[in-house]
Parts: structure tokens; C-alpha cells; sequence
């Protein structure tokens, strides 16, 4: 039974506040579509609304996830170089940007979101990368800090890629991470955090930060509003990650 909230009577059930029902469309096509070709073809199509959309629905992975950046890695130079995975439009790169990061690199599988992206003028470079159908397209060690926002749930990218983010980061670089929280997606983070777990048993990188969010962006169905919050709330959870990528053995 929902929360009472607001102006309705006591005990009475009120309906939590969604995503309009265009956006909540689109979403859900975005989620349910298995075969990654379909999928980019949807991306391109969804491009020139997709900045739209994501503010309708509060969208607040991009900040939040370079708030942790910035607040747990203090010492962060200007000059990084930060690789933006799955970057969509830019909307990272935007939060980067106005904290003072300028040397950006994005990836992303949609060439329509890569034209947006373009568009910001934000990124020194943009390629083409269909993830986790293809390897980065950057050498082992390039990046003083790596980043993929909102792009690793159920029906995205595979939680294969992780050693691919590893990879490309320099030793002692910083790999950050995000995923919902919402019930449809729990296996797949219960599968996510077992691949980061194993990588950090292996020696490979170390956690700094495990971040829970309760405001994470409006849900699409009342089956997604978590337990406990207001029904007139709304809003999905989710989680960001930050990890340190082990030194050269002799920098132990």
C-alpha cells in the first residue's frame, strides 16, 4: 500500500509521482531491447530528446558521480586525462567541464549520441565503441581516470566490460561507476558488484567510495518506487562506485 502524502486524506493510497508517459515509453524501450544492434538504432533515434528526457526525469547520475569524484579524490589534476565511457550526449563531460577538467575523451556505441556530444564541444576526442562487443579503442594505461555513468544496468552494457575500463586506466588511475538500484535491476547489480569484488580480491583495484543515492532520477512504474519513500516522491535509487587501480608493483 502506498504512503499517505500531501493534501489526501489519512491512509488514503496516493500515486507516486512518474515520468511523464512519452519519456517513461522511451525508457522502457531503452531497457527492453536485447539485440544491440536494435538497441544503438533505437540510441540514434532517441538522440535529439534524449537531453530532454533526462531532465524530465531529474537525472542526477552525471553530477552526483563527479561530486564523488571530485570530493573523494581531491588532489585530481586539472590536466587528467578522464575517458568518458558510454558519454551519450556529453552530459558528464559537462560536469567535468565546469569543475575545471578540460582534457576529456568519450566513447560511446550510438553515432547520433556522438553527434550531440560533439556538439558541446567539450571532448579533445570522440570514437565509436560498441561496448562489450569491442575493446576500447585506447591503449593499456591511458587515462588518469575513467568514468561510465548510467550505462551499466539490466539491458545495457554487460558487466563484461569492467576489465575493459581497468585496462585503459593508468596504474593508480581511478575508475568510477554507477548503477540503479531499483528492484528490476538488483541481479544486475548483485552480478556487477561480484565482478568488482573479484578484481579487488585479485589485486587489481582497491574501493574508495560505495555511495548509496536515494534521489537517483523518477521512476517509470510504480512497481520501481523503493519501499518506505513517499509516494509522491517518486524517485529510483542507485549506487556510485569509486576504485583505485593498483601501482606498479615497485610503487607498493
Amino acid at each position: 500500500m502506498s504512503q499517505s502524502c500531501g493534501p489526501g486524506m489519512p491512509g488514503e493510497a496516493v500515486t507516486p509521482r512518474l515520468a511523464p508517459e512519452e519519456v517513461q515509453a522511451r525508457v522502457d524501450a531503452a531497457h527492453s531491447l536485447t539485440d544491440p544492434a536494435q538497441k544503438l538504432r533505437f540510441y540514434d533515434r532517441w538522440a535529439p530528446l534524449y537531453d530532454q528526457d533526462v531532465a524530465t526525469l531529474q537525472y542526477r547520475a552525471p553530477r552526483l558521480a563527479v561530486d564523488c569524484l571530485i570530493n573523494t579524490c581531491p588532489d585530481l589534476a586539472p590536466e587528467s586525462l578522464i575517458l568518458d565511457v558510454a558519454c551519450g550526449t556529453g552530459l558528464v563531460a559537462s560536469e567535468l567541464q565546469a569543475r575545471g577538467f578540460l582534457q576529456l575523451h568519450g566513447v560511446d556505441g550510438s553515432p547520433e549520441m556522438l553527434k550531440q556530444a560533439q556538439a558541446r564541444g567539450l571532448y579533445q576526442k570522440l570514437s565509436l565503441c560498441t561496448l562489450g562487443l569491442e575493446q576500447l579503442p585506447s591503449p593499456e594505461g591511458t587515462f588518469d581516470a575513467v568514468l561510465i555513468v548510467g550505462a551499466l544496468s539490466h539491458g545495457q552494457v554487460p558487466c563484461t566490460v569492467i576489465p575493459e575500463l581497468l585496462r585503459v586506466t593508468k596504474p593508480g588511475g581511478l575508475v568510477g561507476l554507477t548503477t540503479r538500484t531499483n528492484l528490476s535491476n538488483l541481479p544486475y547489480k548483485e552480478a556487477l558488484e561480484a565482478s568488482l569484488d573479484q578484481l579487488e580480491q585479485a589485486g587489481a583495484w582497491k574501493r574508495l567510495a560505495a555511495q548509496p543515492v536515494d534521489r537517483w532520477e523518477l521512476a517509470t512504474s510504480e512497481q520501481e518506487v523503493a519501499p518506505g519513500t513517499l509516494a509522491q516522491d517518486g524517485f529510483i535509487s542507485g549506487i556510485i562506485y569509486l576504485y583505485r587501480k593498483a601501482p606498479p608493483p615497485g610503487d607498493l
